[in-house]
């Protein structure tokens, strides 16, 4: 299956939310539940404003037009002693070759942009796909403190 990669564009959120809603309503039986988990998901309607309209945000679409996977990202500059890194926020995909040709597009399109680092979430199904590439974890000496309750 040849699948087509593309920036993402504003006026799709809501293709992007539906993909993931469908995704919720396979793994979380309640709905009460689903929108709580809506609501803290990297995906949230808020998140997407954002991403999209940076234009470092691909997506996957199949032969049939279909809407396979995606990620949202952005660059970082000056960003853990490094100049310019790309941020991967999140990466979902409904097959291995999806989410393959997603994390192998965003590793050459660092590499393109003359990137110092792509940082990945650290899930497993992320790992499996970047496991070729060497990946290391990123234990960084920062700390954080919570300002809001959430």
């Amino acid at each position: 299956m040849s699948l087509n990669l593309r920036i993402i564009e504003a006026s799709e959120a809501d293709k992007i939310l539906e993909f993931e809603q469908k995704r919720l309503q396979e793994t979380i039986v309640n709905e009460a539940d689903r929108t709580f988990a809506a609501w803290h998901a990297r995906w949230r309607k808020e998140s997407l404003e954002h991403y999209l309209k940076l234009g470092w945000s691909f997506l996957a679409l199949d032969q049939d037009n279909q809407l396979v996977g995606y990620f949202l990202g952005q660059p970082l500059l000056f960003f853990d002693g490094q100049t310019q890194s790309l941020w991967i926020e999140h990466l979902q995909s409904s097959s291995l070759q999806a989410r393959d040709a997603l994390t192998d597009l965003a590793y050459r399109l660092a590499r393109e942009k003359h990137f110092q680092r792509v940082y990945f979430p650290n899930q497993p199904h992320i790992q499996n796909s970047i496991r070729p590439m060497k990946p290391e974890d990123w234990a960084s000496p920062t700390l954080f403190l919570k300002t809001t309750k959430v």
